[in-house]
């Protein structure tokens, strides 16, 4: 849900060019993602964590460690923004590496839900502390409420781009 604001909304007007200051921040954003993917940070991590390179099943164990209760393989995959037969096969594999189990529905005794198992919490945790870590090392230096704005702002942009990407996808249906 976008944050309130007592500043007016600024719409971009049909085929108005791009504002200067959004131009000039998307080739960092893209130099941002690449140094990131370039510079193995998540495989490092994962790998530093005993999860060997597979981003995708990384990828559940932070969803579930981040949904903080068991989810289906459904709720898996649309927070993960994929389909579900590759969630299913990523919890799987899991599953026989005892990150995660599967659990009865309380709400549906016909569905199961994915949760973490010890081994996969802690396995997770160690990752999560491997990468977070990491860029907490990269603020080092940034003055507290320099930190702060960035989490917030960060929090706020991610949550308004889903969320108009969401409107969007529902104006194509």
């Amino acid at each position: 849900m976008p944050a309130e604001s007592s500043e007016p909304r600024e719409a971009r007007e049909p085929g108005a060019p791009p504002r200067p200051d959004l131009l000039a921040v998307l080739p960092r954003i893209t130099r941002l993602g690449a140094a990131v993917s370039r510079g193995r940070l998540v495989e490092r991590a994962a790998e530093d964590a005993g999860l060997g390179r597979d981003r995708s099943a990384v990828g559940v164990l932070v969803t579930l460690r981040t949904a903080g209760e068991p989810l289906r393989i459904g709720e898996i995959a649309d927070r993960m923004q994929v389909v579900g037969p590759h969630i299913t096969r990523q919890v799987q594999l899991l599953e026989k590496r005892d990150l995660v189990r599967r659990v009865p529905d309380p709400y549906d005794a016909r569905a199961r839900l994915i949760e973490l198992t010890d081994a996969g919490a802690e396995a997770v945790d160690r990752y999560l502390a491997s990468l977070l870590g990491w860029f907490t090392d990269t603020l080092a230096d940034w003055p507290r409420q320099d930190r702060d704005d960035l989490v917030r702002l960060l929090s706020r942009f991610a949550d308004d781009v889903t969320t108009r990407l969401a409107e969007t996808d529902g104006e194509e249906n």
